[in-house]
């Protein structure tokens, strides 16, 4: 069986509210919706899209009754293609690399739940990952079919994260990241600031943040600043400096960014200032950076919640 591959406009999971195939071994469908074209059937549209997967392939998987559309319908090699239609479908990788190291739930009520993220572990299913991400681990190990996670952490960032369990109450606290009412603290080893002229802490951190090359690296470039983060020493030590930052915006590398730009990259960071990912991961060098604690006001109850990640950098 080839691997599937995953277009970067197919959602992983929570398509819809309630997707026609349930939760397998923590993992929820995919989704892709048809576009137009000039596909007779559905199955030549997925042959094209997804040239990594073979025909036999699809088939096998329909016989199974795990291709369907938005409605439930089970589709096969004669189902015709219909512009608009949400196909849901299994990912399924052929072999997939353990990451050995652990996350730990740190909170959990009948609305929520906080997780300690390792390095090295995606939060969501994508690319290459998909049984070892933090949402596929913690819905095996809870049977959480409705655990969303609220916002992202870069696959090489450990610490926080937060997961809705409610998708009734789920909009209250996803709320509080659009409202910028959840106060986020990131710990990061970096060059001490003496190394570089003229840089002073604490500092605020203002640019403009937008897409460079590639496609999944950022840069600063000219323009009203679009993204802020203050930025304080915590520690010095032998060779490098803990930071404490606090980002107000949440742009996509903002930290990593930011502290490159000033001229002190985190140590390990493979993309900034210079891209040098290596072919596979070394779990020696993880990039020392860390979520380390969460604030919020609860929407629900009016609890202040504050939560700490108990890794150290």
């Amino acid at each position: 069986m080839k691997t599937s591959g995953t277009n970067q406009h197919d959602r992983i999971d929570e398509v819809a509210s309630h997707p026609p195939l349930p939760i397998v071994e923590g993992v929820g469908p995919s989704c892709v919706r048809l576009p137009a074209g000039p596909w007779k059937t559905v199955i030549d549209f997925l042959n094209e899209r997804y040239p990594r997967v073979d025909f036999a392939t699809w088939i096998a998987r329909m016989a199974k009754g795990q291709v369907v559309d938005e409605t439930g319908l089970q589709l096969n090699s004669e189902s015709a293609y219909r512009m608009g239609a949400c196909i849901f479908y299994y990912r399924e990788l052929e072999a997939e690399k353990p990451i050995p190291f652990r996350e730990r739930v740190i909170y959990q009520d009948e609305h929520i739940l906080v997780a300690d993220k390792p390095h090295f572990l995606p939060v969501i299913p994508s690319g290459r990952f998909l049984q070892e991400t933090l949402l596929v681990r913690l819905r095996k190990q809870g049977k959480l079919a409705d655990l969303v996670p609220i916002h992202r952490l870069d696959r090489e960032t450990a610490g926080v994260v937060l997961f809705s369990l409610n998708p009734k109450t789920r909009h209250h606290y996803t709320s509080l990241f659009r409202d910028r009412k959840i106060r986020k603290v990131y710990e990061a080893l970096a060059p001490a600031p003496s190394n570089v002229q003229g840089l002073r802490f604490p500092m605020t951190r203002r640019s403009r943040i937008v897409r460079g090359e590639p496609f999944f690296r950022m840069k600063e470039a000219a323009g009203e600043p679009n993204s802020e983060t203050y930025i304080e020493v915590r520690e010095n030590r032998d060779s490098v400096t803990l930071y404490q930052l606090i980002p107000i915006t949440g742009k996509k590398h903002q930290l990593r960014v930011h502290l490159s730009a000033l001229g002190i990259a985190i140590v390990n960071d493979a993309l900034y200032p210079l891209r040098t990912v290596p072919e596979e991961d070394d779990f020696s060098t993880p990039l020392k950076l860390l979520a380390k604690s969460i604030s919020f006001q609860d929407p629900l109850s009016g609890r202040e919640h504050y939560f700490e990640s108990g890794r150290k950098l």
